[in-house]
């Protein structure tokens, strides 16, 4: 019996399920929308089915039928990788789709140079990436839907593996010209006399707060952003100091403004950089060779103040 669809079709298909627009499914999958909605609507006229409602100025939603065949174009599209890697195993090619998981706090200073890196020592590899907070990425790396991330130790869940590659210190990070400045080093207690801008993400905004709860204070936090480079330019432009663990190239804020940098002192938990990893993940030829890649090269990175050797 013909197949009355095909994988291309299911993966079109699957991006709109998921995002709920032509338009942005076809940034994801890098397709013309022409493209993606001829594909909805073969594969409508092939089942005899409506899959979407076509809302003017809402997307697209799903239809009852349509629930029922996003849940198993998924899991065909899974065993179709499933297949292809297996085939890499066997033949012992580093090969096939591989979907990468970052922390969103500093996957621009990490993960597109080990990707480029990765995709250049193996060539039949399809990758993409994915820069998501820390709740997300668990979440994605228990249903599959990505294979390995680039995280912190933060929340580990036990199902999960995670491998350290790294510590990271946590430092203030404020103005030139902020009292603070020309410090080799800051408390938490010092800290308390400025106004905060908070790096308020998932669990990473309670490892920041942690810090003064030790001492049974709160800080004074004036704003609060999902962003690294806004905090830094609001820092740079003086609403107030951050901490962070990851410390970028460059000593200036996106709008080109001076920062400073400076160590906390005391017993603060380092935050651990490292992969998490599912389990038997690293079964996976195309997963393992990733993992191992990355360990070379964060293991030869110069932190701080250097970028990732190519």
């Amino acid at each position: 019996m013909a197949l009355r669809f095909t994988l291309r079709q299911l993966e079109y298909f699957v991006a709109v399920g998921e995002e709920g627009s032509i338009a942005q499914a076809s940034e994801r999958v890098n397709v013309s929308s022409p493209s993606i909605s001829a594909a909805i609507s073969q594969l409508e006229s092939e089942f005899s089915l409506p899959l979407f409602v076509r809302k003017h100025a809402h997307g697209l939603s799903l239809t009852q039928a349509g629930r029922q065949f996003l849940i198993q174009a998924q899991q065909v599209l899974r065993e179709a990788e499933a297949l292809n890697r297996l085939a890499g195993d066997i033949s012992g090619n580093v090969q096939g789709p591989l979907n990468i998981g970052c922390l969103l706090t500093f996957a621009q200073v990490l993960l597109p140079s080990i990707r480029r890196q990765f995709e250049l020592k193996y060539p039949d590899t399809r990758v993409q990436q994915f820069e998501l907070d820390q709740v997300a990425l668990i979440e994605r790396l228990r249903r599959a839907e990505i294979d390995v991330a680039l995280s912190y130790d933060l929340e580990i869940p036990p199902d999960l593996e995670f491998t350290p590659l790294r510590s990271l210190p946590p430092y203030a990070m404020v103005p030139e010209g902020h009292p603070l400045a020309r410090s080799n080093g800051v408390s938490v207690e010092e800290l308390l006399d400025y106004p905060m801008v908070l790096l308020d993400l998932p669990i990473s905004s309670d490892y920041f707060l942690g810090f003064f709860s030790a001492i049974g204070r709160k800080p004074k936090i004036v704003e609060r952003t999902r962003d690294m480079a806004v905090m830094r330019s609001l820092v740079a432009n003086g609403f107030g100091y951050a901490i962070a663990n990851i410390r970028p190239i460059s000593d200036l804020s996106p709008d080109g403004r001076k920062l400073c940098f400076i160590p906390l002192k005391g017993d603060q938990r380092p935050m651990r950089l490292g992969l998490i990893i599912p389990e038997g993940a690293r079964n996976v030829l195309t997963v393992n060779a990733f993992i191992e890649h990355a360990q070379e090269v964060i293991s030869d990175w110069g932190y701080p103040g250097k970028a990732i050797p190519h």
